[in-house]
């Protein structure tokens, strides 16, 4: 459904022209992304420009009662609640995430470019984004991560300091591996060791992520040289024992090595982590952890309100405008 109004990232700007042509519309932001298509209109007839609006979605034709099932619609305050609830990350499928905050910021740019927006909703956007700001730096709503890729990341980098100088080895090629090495990558991981017990498809995901591929009979020799281990196989039985780490580790002078197991049943025999100085972590304290940390942003999210509604209300004084 998403995807049948789904506007472009570098169309949006066009989009917004073109609905602030339709009748009974003055001013225009298309607002598209993976999880939502919005439009934020001014209008002196909300009946015919919401009209408008949807002859515009439906290509010059009439929407389906289906198709209209899935559209919700907001006026005034509500209207300028719902945009600083976007902008500030509460009506994101990841509560507080920051990605949001710059496309609203993208779409609101391209309409002012494409002269589809006016003094209504410059003021509202502009106020949005402070409030997204305030939000920011007023409440913890974007602390602690809540993805298991995102927790074992921030758990390697507390006991590393930083990732800059770790390498990394990568034991299956599945999704939860991808998306972990990717989390480590972006904190600036040395090097990523990719095995699988296809080496195709070890090498495909080394190439991706710009590491090393390393054949499956291989990983105990690379085992001596990494700092970070993520394992997540389909193995019924645990691909690293004690045995393993044992033998490697007057190799690597007892450097602490973190292992991080996403796989299930578990890879990594729990008694790996009694050896000193190695820590393991299961799906089970990560998602743990990551639960923990949704809880406290869904804590964070009655402050969160209390500082659009503030703001909602000194903007609905300003401005007696009708925001659709």
């Amino acid at each position: 459904m998403r995807e049948r109004f789904a506007v472009s990232a570098d169309r949006l700007g066009e989009a917004s022209k073109a609905l602030a042509e339709k009748p009974a519309i003055d001013e225009v932001v298309v607002l598209s992304t993976c999880n939502r298509m919005e439009v934020y209109a001014v209008a002196q007839d909300q009946l015919l420009a919401e009209n408008s609006i949807k002859h515009y979605l439906g290509d010059g034709g009439e929407l389906s009662s289906e198709d209209e099932s899935h559209f919700y619609e907001k006026a005034q305050d509500d209207a300028a609640r719902h945009l600083c609830r976007v902008v500030s990350g509460l009506d994101s499928m990841v509560l507080g995430e920051t990605e949001i905050f710059g496309q609203v910021k993208q779409a609101y740019t391209q309409a002012l470019q494409h002269s589809a927006t006016g003094g209504v909703l410059n003021k509202l956007f502009q106020k949005s984004f402070n409030v997204g700001k305030k939000v920011r730096t007023q409440t913890t709503i974007q602390g602690g991560q809540t993805s298991v890729g995102s927790v074992a990341v921030d758990l390697a980098e507390k006991i590393f300091g930083h990732l800059k100088l770790s390498e990394v080895m990568v034991i299956g090629a599945g999704e939860m591996s991808y998306i972990t090495a990717q989390r480590m990558m972006e904190r600036g991981a040395k090097k990523i060791y990719v095995v699988n017990r296809s080496l195709e498809n070890a090498q495909k995901l080394a190439e991706e992520m710009g590491g090393e591929a390393v054949a499956f009979d291989d990983w105990e020799r690379v085992l001596a040289k990494v700092d970070v281990v993520v394992s997540s196989t389909g193995a019924t039985e645990p691909v690293v024992r004690p045995e393993h780490v044992e033998k490697v580790r007057a190799k690597r002078k007892y450097r602490p090595l973190f292992m991080i197991d996403i796989a299930m049943p578990r890879d990594i025999d729990p008694e790996v982590g009694k050896i000193e100085e190695v820590y393991v972590y299961d799906l089970d304290t990560l998602q743990l952890q990551a639960d923990e940390n949704r809880t406290k942003r869904l804590e964070q999210v009655r402050v969160c309100e209390e500082i659009i509604e503030n703001e909602v209300q000194k903007l609905s004084k300003q401005s007696n405008e009708h925001i659709k």
